[in-house]
C-alpha cells in the first residue's frame, strides 16, 4: 500500500472520529486526573514519500541507476505540545529522515567495462513551530480536583521553521566533456524555511498515555551549493504517515 493511501486512511479515520458518539464520550478515558494536563510529549516514526521533483532529482534519476521512490525514507520525530486554551496547543516540534543509496551510471563503464559506481544520499531536518487544533473535546472537569481525558482525540495543525537538509554524492563520476572517469564528492548543505500542514488522532491507552496517529504534509525548497552550479532549488517537500506514543504532562 502507498503512503498516498496511508494517508487518505488516517484522514478519514480522522473525519470519522469526530462524529459525536454518547456512549464513548461517557466511557472516557481510563481513570482520572487530579489536573487538566499542561503538555503532551510524543515520539513517533513512519514512512516519508519525498516528492523529489525539479531538476537535480531529474538529472541523477536520469544519468544514473536511481528512481524518484529511491529517495523514500523512514522518518522519525518528537514534539512537546503545550496546552494554551481548551481547543489548542503550542507544538515545538523536530524531525529526521534519511536515506542513501548505491548507484551506477545508467550509460556509461569505466575503461575497465566495469560500473562506474556512486552513493547518494539525502537527509532532511526540519525544526518546526507549530499549532495544534483539537475537533473534538479532551476531557471533562469532574468537580473542582478531577479531570477524566476523553478515549480519543482529534486534530490538525499548521505549523512553520527551518530545515537543515544535505544532498551529497560520493564515488566515480564522468566528465560528460572529456569522458573521463573521476573520483570526487558532491555537497549541498543548508538551512531552508519549511512549511507543513497535518492531521491526527490519539487514542487513550490509560491516564497517562497516548497512541497518536498522523498524516503529514511538509513543502520545503532550498538552494544547491557550489558543487551543483547550474542547478535550481532541490525539492525537500513530502508526505509523511507516522505512528507514536504520547505522554501527558
Amino acid at each position: 500500500m502507498t503512503c498516498t493511501r496511508y494517508a487518505v486512511l488516517l484522514l478519514t479515520a480522522t473525519a470519522v472520529a469526530t462524529i459525536p458518539r454518547p456512549s464513548l464520550a461517557q466511557s472516557a478515558g481510563d481513570g482520572f486526573l487530579f489536573h487538566v494536563p499542561v503538555a503532551t510529549w510524543t515520539v513517533r516514526g513512519g514512512f516519508d514519500h519525498a516528492f523529489a521533483s525539479g531538476d537535480i532529482f531529474n538529472f541523477v534519476t536520469k544519468q544514473l541507476t536511481i528512481d524518484r521512490s529511491d529517495f523514500n525514507s523512514a522518518t522519525f520525530g518528537t514534539n512537546v505540545a503545550v496546552r494554551v486554551s481548551p481547543a489548542n496547543d503550542l507544538v515545538v516540534d523536530v524531525g529526521f529522515s534519511n536515506v542513501s543509496r548505491l548507484s551506477e551510471f545508467r550509460d556509461w563503464v569505466d575503461q575497465n567495462n566495469q560500473p562506474i559506481q556512486q552513493r547518494t544520499s539525502l537527509r532532511r531536518v526540519p525544526v518546526t513551530v507549530g499549532v495544534r487544533h483539537y475537533l473534538s473535546s479532551r476531557g471533562r472537569s469532574i468537580g473542582r480536583f478531577a479531570w477524566i481525558p476523553a478515549a480519543r482525540e482529534t486534530y490538525v495543525g499548521l505549523g512553520a521553521g527551518l530545515m537543515q537538509y544535505r544532498f551529497h554524492q560520493i564515488g566515480d563520476f564522468v566528465d560528460f566533456q572529456t569522458l573521463n572517469v573521476f573520483p570526487d564528492e558532491f555537497e549541498s548543505k543548508t538551512w531552508t524555511p519549511v512549511l507543513h500542514a497535518l492531521a491526527g488522532l490519539d487514542l487513550g491507552l490509560g491516564r497517562f498515555l497516548l497512541l497518536n496517529g498522523e498524516a503529514r504534509y511538509t513543502w520545503a525548497r532550498g538552494p544547491m551549493g557550489r558543487d551543483y552550479v547550474g542547478f535550481k532549488r532541490i525539492d525537500l517537500s513530502g508526505l509523511a504517515v507516522t505512528a507514536g506514543l504520547s505522554l501527558r504532562l
